[in-house]
């Protein structure tokens, strides 16, 4: 069986936040339409940015990444701080950032 990934994230205005996460994924991989594009991350694993108001801000993913600092430090070379940093027990790390509606876009991996 083959798996894939297909998570959407809604925002208000989809020109104004596609700025944000042209700064934390790097350039869409398609557009969808005029107002949603999609970020491939991986073969079969996309992230989606929708503009659909009535939803905006309720969002939470996380994508966990080989090399979980360079990742974030890529992202803050871009001009994205992140909200919360956390080392669970387990030693898996979480960084995570907030687009400006409150979506949850999180970035995790194994301690160092």
């Amino acid at each position: 069986m083959a798996l894939a990934l297909f998570a959407e994230i809604h925002v208000r205005d989809f020109q104004a936040a596609k700025a944000w996460y042209v700064r934390l994924l790097g350039e869409p991989s398609f557009v969808a339409h005029d107002t949603e594009e999609v970020w491939e991350l991986a073969e079969n694993r996309s992230i989606a940015v929708e503009e659909q108001p009535e939803n905006a801000g309720h969002g939470a993913v996380t994508v966990f990444v080989d090399d979980l600092d360079t990742v974030v430090d890529g992202i803050v070379a871009r001009g994205i701080e992140p909200t919360k940093r956390e080392t669970y027990e387990n030693g898996v790390r979480k960084v995570t950032f907030h687009d400006p509606d409150g979506n949850e876009i999180g970035f995790g991996g194994a301690s160092i």
